[in-house]
């Protein structure tokens, strides 16, 4: 059953047009993504879908009964009554079927009050078809329904006799998610739902809507979260809508293989517009070949050619350099704690840090997560323990909240500020490899969007050229290309990296090691994301079989008394891992190569020469993409023998 279609909406600002005929289709179940960069204008359709804003043109299908919920971004929940009072609201419909059950049952407990047994009979039909009803809308399982999902949203028992005004933002961000989660919409749109969520929270709440029973938009910038629950997306870009079938990364894939198609199409439609061209110019002015000239040029004026596949839409470039390196080791903590107001929230943090380190520091919203990284840079004193810093330790703080962005003047002022002794052209410069060009370098601070102020963040961090970053939920306010850029920036960076993110794609990606951090301390995970998360599951499996009384068979791999076998593995291991290397460096070099013969302009109106060294290409990635898996399975295999 269709749900909801969007036909030919255009919508504009001041004369801009933001989208431009429009076209989506959400069926019953479905769960779609609306993906794109900041200022795209995916908040403007949600917005329009969700009756808040009006189209230019265009129309919105949706049948008569569906029941649209819409979160927008940053959205609250101002009320004076406590979190379970507000939660309750969403069921006042069922609390009134229960009182008219009430009221009948106390009919009904005394048949002497009835005139005759066809009255009573009608009471009890009525109660009986009233109860039916009241089981069927879920009016026996509501209050536990409340209790799920405040519970997935962080609030406990102990928080539901709070009033939701004393709530923080977050907390009332939470809420009123929770709130629109236990309504139910036939078609709920959710507007950066991540926003304010901590891991585990993120874990449930994508279980909850992978089970949940209407459809699903979404808007969102974290890329794990898309890839576990959506299966349609939709690429807001160029004022237009392109629809993908999947998840996130297979929408990348198609991306990719229809660029690389669109490209060669936009190259050979470019050189047959410019043959034409060339021969209106040379023959237009010859009586002989005027009118065929003219044709031409008709010609040209009539086709549709194909805008450029890489647009007008620039992305951001810059890296990250440092002046001097550390010392191996960098950072020591002993029995920290950290807190506000000298009130501890989290201690015993014991952790060492080492020249190359990438940490993730993960944990529980309210833990202390950003209160430790603001006291290892010597923002605020830790509560207790001590912290012994490397040597050459200098660090680059990123601060999620863009506290580091002090000035009161213009974009331009708030580099050259600080960094006096560059020239205009030189600030001028570094702003725009961060997408500050023309105007945007003079607009005052205070107006730029969170996007803006995290890339004028990056840009200082930039020029800072520490050896050790320091970053506070640095992917917050990134759409997801900046966050790519960002994530190679890292990935190239040569110091030491400590972070806090909950955006757990940008964990696996960059981060070496996890630290968990919980009241009482740490736990360690030399690993990613996804190892952090195998690692946990496995811990908490064997307490369960533990407190079960089945203690769970562990099987060690041991090493043979002269370890003759294992050493004979090894080598077996060694050998054919560099051998793939070695095949794969080749391999490396051959695709490099034909790359550049694919890009020869002697080849550029050879369709035929193009086509096959594009399929030379293909069929070598293939082929490098087989042995890369085979590379993994072996380094794993290896691994595994030491364990």
């Amino acid at each position: 059953m269709i749900v909801l279609q969007v036909n030919n909406v255009t919508k504009s600002f001041s004369g801009t047009e933001i989208i431009e005929n429009v076209k989506l289709e959400v069926q019953h179940r479905d769960r779609v993504a609306l993906v794109g960069r900041n200022g795209a204008g995916k908040s403007t359709l949600l917005k329009i879908i969700a009756g808040e804003m009006s189209a230019d043109s265009g129309d919105l299908v949706m049948p008569k009964d569906v029941r649209i919920g819409y979160l927008e971004q940053h959205a609250g929940i101002d009320s004076s009554l406590t979190v379970w009072d507000e939660m309750l609201t969403v069921f006042e419909p069922l609390q009134q079927m229960e009182g008219r059950l009430r009221k009948l049952e106390t009919r009904m407990a005394d048949p002497s009050v009835y005139d005759n047994a066809a009255e009573y009979e009608r009471v009890m039909k009525e109660y009986d078809e009233l109860q039916i009803e009241f089981k069927d809308s879920g009016g026996y399982q509501y209050e536990s329904d409340m209790r799920s999902v405040l519970h997935g949203m962080r609030f406990y028992p102990d928080d539901y006799s709070k009033s939701v005004n004393l709530l923080s933002g977050g907390q009332k961000t939470r809420l009123a998610l929770a709130k629109m989660l236990l309504s139910k919409p036939d078609l709920l749109i959710l507007d950066e739902p991540t926003n304010h969520l901590d891991i585990e929270t993120l874990g449930w709440l994508e279980k909850y809507l992978v089970s949940y029973e209407g459809a699903i938009l979404i808007v969102s910038h974290d890329r794990y979260f898309l890839d576990q629950i959506v299966t349609i997306v939709y690429e807001v870009a160029r004022r237009k809508v392109m629809k993908y079938v999947g998840n996130y990364s297979a929408y990348l894939d198609e991306k990719a293989k229809n660029y690389e198609r669109d490209k060669k199409l936009y190259e050979q439609e470019t050189s047959e517009r410019a043959k034409l061209e060339d021969f209106v110019q040379r023959n237009i002015a010859r009586a002989s070949t005027s009118k065929m000239a003219k044709s031409r040029r008709k010609q040209i004026e009539r086709t549709e050619w194909m805008e450029s596949p890489d647009g007008d839409e620039k992305s951001a470039n810059f890296s990250f350099s440092i002046d001097r390196p550390s010392g191996n080791d960098v950072l020591t903590l002993d029995n920290i704690a950290v807190g506000y107001g000298g009130q501890a929230v989290s201690e015993n943090i014991k952790m060492h840090a080492y020249k190359g380190d990438r940490i993730a520091i993960i944990g529980p919203n309210g833990i202390g997560k950003s209160t430790l990284l603001k006291t290892i840079v010597k923002m605020q004193e830790p509560i207790a323990g001590t912290i012994r810093y490397g040597t050459n330790v200098q660090f680059g703080y990123y601060d999620q909240n863009q506290a580091t962005i002090i000035g009161n003047g213009t974009v331009l002022s708030e580099l050259w500020d600080e960094w006096p002794l560059l020239n205009e052209k030189d600030v001028r410069t570094v702003l725009g490899r961060f997408l500050f060009t023309g105007e945007d370098v003079d607009k005052p601070v205070n107006s730029l969007s969170g996007g803006e102020k995290a890339r004028l963040s990056l840009a200082k961090l930039m020029l800072q050229k520490s050896n050790t970053l320091i970053l506070d939920e640095p992917t917050n306010h990134l759409d997801l290309d900046s966050k790519e850029v960002l994530e190679n920036a890292l990935d190239d960076f040569p110091g030491t990296i400590l972070f806090v993110s909950h955006d757990r794609y940008f964990i696996n990606r960059i981060a070496s090691k996890v630290v968990d951090i919980n009241p009482h301390g740490i736990t360690e995970y030399l690993g990613d994301y996804d190892y952090f998360i195998e690692k946990k599951t496995e811990a908490e499996e064997l307490k369960a079989e533990q407190l079960a009384g089945q203690p769970k068979t562990v099987v060690h791999h041991q090493r043979n008394e002269d370890n003759k076998d294992l050493q004979r593995q090894e080598r077996r291991l060694t050998r054919a891992i560099a051998k793939i290397e070695e095949t794969l460096s080749d391999m490396d070099d051959r695709i490099a190569n034909l790359e550049d013969e694919l890009l020869n302009p002697d080849f550029a109106d050879d369709h035929v020469k193009l086509m096959d060294l594009q399929a030379q290409i293909d069929a070598l990635q293939a082929q490098h993409d087989s042995q890369s898996e085979e590379w993994l399975a072996l380094q794993e295999e290896l691994e595994k023998l030491f364990e």
